[in-house]
């Protein structure tokens, strides 16, 4: 796996000794085996091979890396010892990631000798209902979960994890069925979501939280709002997926077509994964290219799986089919869902399109509602500055 074939210092030597120093003291990620290519030039770098839990610096690039992190010498320095987040580097540009963006972020919080701010985000695994999760946290005080959408992973909210993290305690968990959190052939309906959440914060020792979601994750919080009220404080619903009350022609087929036939591999490239997830943004060119080939890494190393392939399926057959109306739809169960709620709509969102505001001023009269124009479905990352000072101002209104 990932043999070593260049050696060209440029830097590359100081920062190898550098790292010497950090892993001695690191533990790493148990039962997981990786290559790691550290670039900090052309053709200069290090290679770190991660076995049983231990880190292993060797001078030269390895030539199949499981990912590969590239930026210059002194931000790779500064993260390396801990001056410096990883993840502030890759908001700012200054870090680029291919391969397992989530394994760059469990490098991440190895690095620093223990000395790390509060603030900065750090992975970590706990089993809630018998099931492996992996999930992101970052600062402390009143505690904020974040929620990400189908096909997503906690990394779909890092620049919120990041601003909320001065002073809340952010958890951000990969959702069963995506990222790194474990994968069971199962249905991925919002009830099931709503009730993991709530198993999730109490085995982290939190009783009551704040709520942000972004499309199906939205949904979930949604759901959680409904079935946990007392867990939860505020929420925060960033283009959640509803159930649709138009286009349901197709809903017998989709009944009749099982997720379990997504075992048979479906052949992506990368550049389709990276066109699907520009069409999510009203302009794509606000975000920088090498995050949506980052994005596209990590759909694809899920969806290659078929366990992941199951589980997209599942969950969007979920969204899909789920009933609007009757005793256990979704629209009619809306008005028992009691917790302060902020809803945000793009104007240019394909997915969940801004006309549902209406329908949710109907249901929950008391509810804000707020239509950003020129944003498109995830407005967190397209407009960060925005979101989170919305969030921000609504997570921290009394009442």
């Amino acid at each position: 796996m990932g043999q070593v074939v260049t050696d060209r210092r440029k830097g590359g030597g100081s920062l190898e000794r550098l790292l010497r120093v950090q892993a001695d003291g690191a533990s790493g990620p148990s039962g997981v085996e990786a290559v790691i290519a550290i670039e900090v030039g052309e053709g200069a770098g290090f290679t770190i091979r991660l076995k049983e839990g231990r880190l292993e610096p060797i001078p030269g690039l390895p030539e199949n890396p499981t990912v590969r992190i590239i930026t210059d010498p002194a931000t790779m320095a500064a993260v390396i010892e801990g001056s410096r987040s990883g993840v502030h580097a890759f908001l700012r540009g200054d870090l680029r990631v291919r391969g397992t963006l989530a394994l760059a972020l469990q490098l991440d919080a190895l690095f620093g000798n223990g000395k790390r701010p509060v603030r900065w985000p750090r992975s970590a695994a706990v089993r809630v209902g018998g099931l492996h999760t992996s999930y992101l946290e970052a600062g402390r005080g009143s505690p904020v979960v974040l929620l990400h959408g189908l096909g997503a992973t906690n990394a779909s909210f890092l620049p919120t994890v990041w601003d909320l993290a001065r002073d809340h305690r952010v958890i951000a968990p990969d959702l069963p069925g995506f990222g790194e959190t474990a994968k069971p052939i199962r249905s991925y309906h919002a009830r099931f979501y709503a009730q993991w959440t709530a198993a999730l914060l109490k085995q982290l020792g939190v009783e009551r939280a704040q709520i942000v979601g972004n499309s199906m994750g939205g949904r979930v919080a949604l759901e959680l709002g409904m079935q946990y009220p007392d867990m939860v404080d505020r929420m925060v619903l960033l283009a959640p997926s509803p159930a649709f009350i138009r286009n349901r022609e197709f809903v017998r087929v989709v009944r009749v077509l099982r997720p379990e036939l997504a075992l048979i591999p479906l052949p992506l490239r990368h550049k389709q994964v990276v066109r699907g997830i520009k069409g999510l943004f009203s302009r794509p060119s606000r975000l920088p290219h090498a995050w949506y080939e980052a994005a596209a890494d990590e759909f694809l190393r899920v969806f290659r799986t078929a366990r992941g392939r199951i589980a997209f399926f599942s969950a969007a057959r979920q969204i899909y089919l789920e009933e609007p109306h009757g005793d256990d739809g979704f629209w009619d169960r809306l008005p028992s869902m009691t917790r302060p709620a902020l809803f945000v709509w793009g104007d240019r969102d394909r997915l969940v399109p801004a006309a549902f505001a209406k329908h949710v001023v109907k249901a929950l009269p008391k509810a804000r509602s707020e239509v950003f124009e020129d944003c498109g479905h995830v407005p967190q990352y397209e407009m960060p500055r925005r979101t989170n000072a919305l969030i921000r101002e609504f997570l921290e209104a009394e009442g």
